[in-house]
Parts: C-alpha cells; sequence; structure tokens
C-alpha cells in the first residue's frame, strides 16, 4: 500500500536533509501511529505520502516511493487526493469555502459525485464527526477543535484509501478525540481504511494503534514494530507508560484499565495520598478582575456571566469541551471580542473600550494559530522586533536575554531560520518566545502545547512557573489535562459559557472523569496527578 525505499529529503536551501535513507512499508489496512521529537520530519513524512512533498515545496528527493499503486512525485496533487485523504496540523490552511457544509461538499463537487450520494456522504459526515449541529456555521466561528473536525470530515467525505492526519487531536477536548479516535478505528475495521496518523499526545493514540513508527530527532533512522516493544525503546512517553517502565510493569500497560491490575497491588505506603500542593498566594487586588462577562457571535451567546480574578503568581487553567468560550473569553479579555455586558479590569483600570494595541502593552495573548503573529524573516528577528516595538531593546544584556530565551524554549538551532518553514511545535515556541520577552504583567496563552512533544512541553512548563514565581499571572487554555495537572494553580472549567466548577487541581481534575490525569485515574483517591507524585514517595 505504501513504500518508502531509502527515502532522503532535503528542502531549498536547507544544507542538511530532513529525511535520510528512511525505509518503510504500510500495508493495506494497517493503523499506524508515527511518532517522534517536534521538528523530526514527521510532517515531511506525511506530505511525501500524497504528493504535496515537494510538489509545493520544492526540494531534493531521493529514493523511490510507491502509494496505492502510484509514484506521488509523477502523479499530480490531485490524482493522489482521490486515494489519499490528508488533514494538516492548521486545518485552517486547507479550507476553501465559508459554511461547514459547504466545506464537505466542496472535495465531492470537484469529483462530480452525483447529488443524492454527495447529500448521502455529507449527512454521513457530520453525523459520523458530531457536526451535525455546525452544518450551516461559517467556519471563522467555530472553535479550534470544531475546525478540526470539519478538516478531518472534508478530508473523510471522499472515502479515500488512505487516510493521512498530522495531529489531529491537538485541539480536542479528551472526549472529542476519543470519539474521532474510535470513528477511525471503525472505519478502519469496517471499510479496511488505511490509517496513518502522527501525534504527540500519545495518552489518546496508543491504545488504537496497530504498530508504532519512531522517527528520531535527525531523521536519519525509523524505528517500527509492535506498539509495547519500541515504547521500551524510546523516550516520548505518556504519564502511564513512564510510570509502568520505572516500577517494572511487565507488559507496559497502554490503557488506564491495564494499569489498574498492576497499581492496585502496590503496598501501602507508595498509595498513601500526599498532601495537597499549598494554593498560590492571593493577596491584595487582583491583577485580573472579570464580571459578569456575556459575548456573543452571530447572534449566538457564547459566555454567559463570567466572573473570574487573577492573581500576581498565579497560573489558572481554563478547561471545558470544545466550542465552551475558552477562546472567546481570552479573545473578551485582550479586546478582539467586544462584550455584550460586564466588566473587564486589569490592575484595577478598566479595559472595556480600548484599543488592542493598548491592551497588548500589559497583556500577552497567543492565539491558537501561531501563525497570525509571525512576520519576521527569522526566529531571532520575530523577538527582536517585539522589543523595538515596546523600546526594550537597549538594554546591555538584551542580546543574551534573547539567546536564553530561546535556548529554554528549544529553538536556539532555528535562531535564524525563517518561521513560517518550521514546524507548527516549533512555530508556536517561535511565537511565545517573541511573546514573553517583555515579560508582561498578564500572559495568555491558547493551547500553548500544540505541537509540542514531552520534552519541549516539560521545558515550556519550567518556563511559565518560572514567570509566575517572578510575579506574572498566566491564563493558560488546554485540552491537555497532563499539562494542566502539572501546571495549574487553579482550574476553571467551562460549560456552554457558564464557569461550572473552579478550585485546586485536586478538587477539579481529579472529580472529574473527562479531566482527570493518567495517573489520578491510574491512583484513585491518592491525590497524585503526576508521574513525579508517584515516583517520589
Amino acid at each position: 500500500m505504501i513504500t518508502f525505499e531509502q527515502v532522503s529529503f532535503s528542502y531549498p536551501n536547507q544544507p542538511n536533509p530532513v529525511l535520510h535513507n528512511i525505509s518503510l512499508q504500510i500495508d493495506a489496512g494497517e493503523f499506524v501511529l508515527l511518532v517522534g521529537a517536534s521538528g523530526a520530519g514527521k510532517s515531511t513524512l506525511l506530505r511525501l505520502i500524497n504528493g504535496l512533498v515537494p510538489h509545493f515545496t520544492g526540494g531534493q528527493l531521493r529514493g523511490h516511493l510507491r502509494v496505492h499503486g502510484l509514484d506521488p512525485v509523477h502523479a499530480s496533487p490531485q490524482t493522489m487526493s482521490r486515494h489519499v485523504g490528508f488533514v494538516f496540523q492548521d486545518p485552517e490552511t486547507q479550507f476553501v469555502t465559508d459554511r461547514v457544509e459547504d466545506e464537505l461538499a466542496f472535495a465531492l463537487e470537484q469529483a462530480a459525485l452525483p447529488a443524492p450520494a454527495m447529500r448521502l456522504r455529507v449527512e454521513e459526515t457530520l453525523d459520523l464527526l458530531d457536526l451535525a449541529h455546525l452544518r450551516a456555521r461559517p467556519l471563522t466561528t467555530l472553535s479550534g477543535g470544531e475546525r478540526q473536525r470539519v478538516a478531518i470530515g472534508a478530508a473523510l467525505a471522499l472515502r479515500p484509501a488512505i487516510l493521512v492526519l498530522d495531529e489531529p487531536t491537538s485541539q480536542l477536548d479528551p472526549q472529542s478525540a476519543e470519539d474521532l479516535l474510535n470513528a477511525l478505528v471503525r472505519l478502519n475495521s469496517d471499510l479496511g481504511l488505511t490509517v496513518v496518523l502522527a501525534e504527540h499526545r500519545l495518552e489518546r493514540v496508543l491504545p488504537f494503534a496497530e504498530r508504532l513508527l519512531y522517527l528520531s530527532q535527525d531523521g536519519r533512522s525509523l524505528l517500527s514494530g509492535d506498539v509495547r516493544s519500541v515504547l521500551r525503546q524510546i523516550d516520548l512517553l505518556p504519564p502511564l507508560v513512564q510510570v509502568g517502565k520505572a516500577l517494572g510493569w511487565v507488559p507496559l500497560p497502554l490503557t488506564v484499565k491495564e494499569g489498574l491490575r498492576f497499581s492496585q497491588k502496590l503496598p501501602p505506603p507508595l498509595r498513601t495520598a500526599p498532601k495537597n500542593n499549598e494554593p498560590s498566594a492571593r493577596h491584595g487586588e487582583p491583577l485580573l478582575a472579570v464580571h459578569g462577562l456575556t459575548a456573543a457571535y452571530e447572534r449566538q451567546t457564547v459566555l454567559r456571566g463570567i466572573d473570574l480574578s487573577v492573581w500576581p503568581g498565579e497560573i489558572v487553567v481554563l478547561m471545558g469541551r470544545n466550542g465552551t468560550g475558552k477562546t472567546t473569553l481570552l479573545r473578551s479579555i485582550v479586546g478582539l471580542v467586544r462584550p455584550q455586558r460586564g466588566e473587564v479590569k486589569l490592575q484595577g483600570r478598566s479595559l472595556i473600550g480600548k484599543t488592542v494595541a493598548e491592551i497588548c502593552r500589559q497583556v500577552a495573548y497567543l492565539p491558537q494559530d501561531p501563525n497570525s503573529l509571525l512576520f519576521a524573516d527569522t526566529v531571532r528577528d520575530e523577538v527582536w522586533i517585539t522589543l523595538r516595538n515596546h523600546g526594550l531593546d537597549g538594554a546591555p544584556d538584551t542580546g543574551q536575554r534573547v539567546a536564553d530565551l530561546l535556548t529554554t524554549l528549544g529553538i536556539a538551532a532555528l535562531a535564524y531560520h525563517y518561521p513560517r518553514d518550521l514546524s507548527v511545535g516549533e512555530r508556536q515556541r517561535t511565537a511565545l518566545a517573541a511573546l514573553l520577552i517583555t515579560e508582561p504583567p498578564l500572559i495568555m496563552l491558547d493551547e500553548p502545547t500544540r505541537g509540542l512533544d514531552y520534552a519541549a512541553k516539560e521545558r515550556l512548563r519550567y518556563q511559565l512557573k518560572a514567570l509566575a514565581q517572578a510575579g506574572g499571572a498566566l491564563i493558560v487554555v488546554t485540552h491537555d489535562v497532563e499539562l494542566a495537572a502539572a501546571l495549574a494553580d487553579r482550574v476553571v472549567l467551562l460549560s456552554q459559557g457558564e464557569v461550572i466548577a473552579i478550585g485546586a487541581p485536586d478538587e477539579v481534575l481529579s472529580s472529574s472523569p473527562l479531566f482527570a490525569s493518567q495517573v489520578a485515574r491510574l491512583f484513585p483517591g491518592c491525590g497524585w496527578r503526576t508521574v513525579e507524585d508517584v515516583l517520589s514517595r
């Protein structure tokens, strides 16, 4: 079905190949998971399957490829698209129309499918991905997770023989991610659909994969095999597998159910509940105070009387299902959405009616799509432009501060690369560097771990903790429950535009079967949320 023979690829004007002598074989009907560090070349490998690389990127390709009996290099991307459905890391880039239903029908129209068959395909896809209630909505009004599901639906509507997905769950809440993966497994089992999927949040996907491919950091080796055997040889591991390897569990558990067979047999001392983390100090007036905030899109109310206060030195994590208003809340604070009612105060001063430019002098906001913040020629320039715009580029230690920040975020080696040529995770960190360099009092991040591997996510966590310890206040929107468990001082759960729970992570996350971390579910009642909690006691 898919064959790579000694395939190497280099992008234009890049001295080193992204992939080097890669060989692999994927048979029809397999469900394959591709993993590797951020920037290892996973997206490049996936785009070779449908010919986007090198047709749209240029570059030098060596070796031989066959996909569904075709050579993607000689066949056009249009031809390959009839056999290979593809979903990008950033689904916004592949939309053509304005409405959900029109986007699902677009590819079918280009394939000249008869109208009755087209209607049936669209209805099936809407039901499969729980999009029926969004069918008439403009794509611009959808949340990031909802847009991701539309992109997947558009690829599935053509019923390709192969479906290639690049981080399909990165913007989905836990329940939506599980529903999507169950749908893919059903299509794989019932229709023989070949699925090739790259993902960083392995805790979500490992139970569904038949085979694991691990691409090394330099793109020079590809490890392939049974999921458990490959996991024993690599370091990119979800919390459950980290605990299993550290405690010598055999076979390695891939689901919490499998892990409970081991954790329930541990001696009592190890399972003694630790003391809850001390809550962050909240003295005096809050840095940010939101009262009775109500906002709407297209006459549809998204936020309903939100109250939220954030103190200096505090990290507040916003969680909830896709479309519950998390991003709208951040956009309302920064002035990109004008609230219908309510008040937003920063350091005691109202932000209502101020321009976005005025607000952003004190509030750093990283949106879900980092491309909207990138416009310089190099990663380093992105950071320096921010400093110049704020009049902060004259200090004698500025150059060292920039270098240290890039090193902390793991992108120092990319300092002179063009930002838009980077992977999504690398672009995310570049935009984050441009925001953090000014050390603003309030930092708001929307899905900051999108495209990040476990090591990069851990570095980001330490950086955000350091900012909070220095007195900064942070609001982080995420569907990454493992990040929330390790990072949050307080967790706020939203549903239907309202706050339904707010409190310490132990109280909110551990009591929620949907948003509890793997460790919390593995050791119920112990108060543990992270791998460190388990291994340090």
